[in-house]
C-alpha cells in the first residue's frame, strides 16, 4: 500500500514516514499543500495522512479539492487542532478519520490500515487463496497453517498480489503501490522481492506471466 504524508515539521514527518515504512507501507513525504497537490496528480495513493496547520494553508483545502474532483482516496487528518469544532469541520470537508497530536504510533498505523481496507473495494482483514493466508491487520502470513517470517516489503508485495488474487499484477503496479517515488522503475527490486517470497512460500505460489506480471491463484476470500 502506498501512502502520502503531508506534514511540515521535518522531524515529525520523518518519524511518521519511517514508522509507516517499517509497518510495510510505501510512503511519500511532502511539507506543503502545493507539493501534495502535485503528488496526488501524478501518483496513485491508497491513503493520505494530512496535517492541517501548514505553511501554505489548512490541509483541509487539499481534502476539499479531492472530494470536489470525486476522489475517494481515504484521508486521515493528523493535527494538533483538537477542538470539537475542528473535528466536525474535518469530517464535513471529507476526512475519513481524525487523529489528534500527540498520538500513539500504533494507533496511527491501525487507523491507516483500517482506511486502506475499506477503500473503494472493501475487503476482509484476512485474505486467503489456496493454503495461503495473509492477515493484513496483524501483518502475519501463514502457509498451510504455518506462520512464516516475511519482511515489510515482502508483505506489501504479497498483500497486493492477494488483494488481486486470480488477476495478473504488473511490475508497474507493484512499483506504484509498494515503493515510494524514490524507487527506480528500471531496477530489479520487484524481481528480488518475488524471489525472496518464493523461497519462503514455495516456488509454485506466485506464478510469472511472461510479459505481463505476477499472479497468485485465487480468488481471495
Amino acid at each position: 500500500m502506498r501512502l502520502l504524508v503531508l506534514e511540515d515539521d521535518p522531524q515529525l514527518g520523518t518519524e511518521i514516514a519511517g514508522g509507516l515504512r517499517s509497518a510495510g507501507y510505501a510512503v511519500d513525504l511532502v511539507a506543503t499543500i502545493a507539493d501534495a497537490d502535485l503528488s496526488v496528480t501524478v501518483n496513485r495513493y491508497d491513503c493520505l495522512v494530512v496535517d492541517r496547520s501548514l505553511p501554505d494553508g489548512d490541509g483541509l483545502e487539499l481534502v476539499r479539492r479531492l472530494r470536489a474532483s470525486a476522489s475517494r482516496v481515504p484521508v486521515l487528518v493528523l493535527t494538533a487542532m483538537d477542538a470539537v469544532v475542528d473535528r466536525v469541520t474535518g469530517f464535513a470537508e471529507g476526512a475519513d478519520d481524525y487523529l489528534v497530536k500527540p498520538f500513539a504510533f500504533a494507533e496511527l498505523a491501525a487507523r491507516v490500515g483500517a482506511l486502506c481496507r475499506r477503500a473503494d473495494q472493501p475487503r476482509p482483514p484476512v485474505l486467503r487463496a489456496g493454503g495461503l493466508e495473509v492477515d493484513t491487520a496483524r501483518k502475519r502470513v501463514r502457509r498451510d497453517g504455518v506462520l512464516l517470517s516475511v519482511g515489510a516489503k515482502e508483505f506489501a508485495v504479497l498483500e497486493l498480489l492477494m488483494i488481486r488474487a486470480g488477476q495478473v499484477v504488473s511490475r508497474t503496479d507493484l512499483i506504484e503501490h509498494c515503493w515510494d517515488e524514490q524507487a527506480d522503475p528500471m531496477s530489479n527490486v520487484v524481481d528480488a522481492v518475488i524471489a525472496q517470497l518464493r523461497r519462503k512460500l514455495g516456488p509454485t505460489v506466485i506464478s510469472t506471466v511472461r510479459g505481463a506480471g505476477y499472479l497468485v491463484d485465487g480468488p481471495a476470500a
